[in-house]
């Protein structure tokens, strides 16, 4: 695809966010589009941080790697080993395994097999969910959709019971776990989880589809294990190239399972090409979406990011198809 190209798609799909292309480290590409702030007129740029939903679960997984490379847990670590008497629902074969690869058949808190909206207002009490512990009242009541290990069915829960793991697993809560695990040795310092109702002036508002209404109604004030991290088209540049030139790499991109009705494959936490070895995060929710590519054989890494719900996919399926 000419790069000539992404102008005019920008353009006829209003689009609002940050495009970068880089080759072998080298910056191919890079430029922003629309508003990071509608209300006062703030552009967005190409160093603006917007959350990436759905993205944070490759976190969320490596810090789950860590954790097992210390021993503080293990691929066949049950949920209920360290959940006690809460989630009493979750079956007790669950492992960090069926959690890590969407096998679990747990039920979910926000099920995308299910009637579901992006723009809806699922939540509940958003303002509450501060920490990985608030969400036990979300998480439970959810019957079980199918037994452990018997297919793929992605759950967003079962990362946020992941983070409730590796907290109590290490004594220490998941946003730090995640800063200390992966940010810091990345270098990631454009990267955080932030609060929805106290973003710093290079964060990008979240607006719904099609309205200048934020989206802080919708999501967590504060993202836990199931995604909603902040970054920035540049630290998703150092993060696939840290990932690469560290021990989880192997690990985290071998395929687990197919997911033919995506046309993907998934591995722990990432996404994976039908055909090729080219590992995808990507995530949309209320007022955010996101998706980056990495071709480890060429060094090409494609990162999109927006602040409105669809606006990542048509510049996405345009330069990563």
């Amino acid at each position: 695809m000419p790069l000539g190209d992404i102008d005019k798609i920008a353009q006829d799909t209003g689009f609002s966010g940050v495009v970068r292309i880089d080759h072998a480290g080298e910056i191919e590409f890079a430029k922003a589009y629309g508003l990071a702030n509608r209300a006062y007129g703030v552009p967005n740029t190409v160093d603006t941080r917007f959350g990436i939903a759905s993205g944070g679960k490759g976190f969320t997984a490596l810090t789950v790697l860590s954790l097992i490379r210390e021993g503080a847990l293990t691929l066949d670590t049950t949920a209920r080993s360290l959940l006690g008497d809460d989630l009493p629902l979750i079956a007790d074969d669950v492992t960090v395994e069926h959690l890590l690869t969407h096998t679990s058949g747990i039920g979910d808190y926000l099920d995308e097999e299910g009637d579901w909206q992006v723009d809806d207002y699922a939540i509940g009490a958003v303002h509450a969910l501060t920490t990985t512990e608030a969400f036990l009242p979300l998480l439970d009541g959810h019957p079980t959709k199918f037994k452990a290990g018997e297919r793929f069915g992605y759950c967003n829960g079962g990362y946020v019971v992941l983070a409730l793991l590796a907290e109590r697993a290490a004594g220490q809560g998941y946003h730090d776990l995640v800063r200390d695990r992966v940010l810091r040795p990345a270098d990631l310092t454009r990267t955080d989880f932030l609060r929805s109702d106290e973003l710093p002036a290079d964060a990008a508002v979240g607006y719904l589809e099609g309205l200048d209404r934020s989206n802080v109604f919708h999501l967590p004030v504060l993202a836990t294990g199931d995604g909603g991290i902040h970054t920035t088209a540049g630290d998703m540049s150092k993060f696939w190239r840290a990932l690469f030139a560290g021990d989880h790499a192997e690990e985290v991109t071998r395929p687990r399972h197919d997911v033919p009705e995506e046309s993907l494959r998934y591995g722990l936490g990432f996404w994976l090409h039908e055909t090729t070895d080219t590992v995808i995060l990507a995530g949309y929710d209320a007022g955010e979406s996101f998706k980056s590519t990495h071709d480890p054989h060429t060094g090409t890494t494609i990162t999109v990011l927006s602040n409105t719900s669809p606006g990542v996919w048509p510049i996405a399926r345009a330069l990563m198809s």
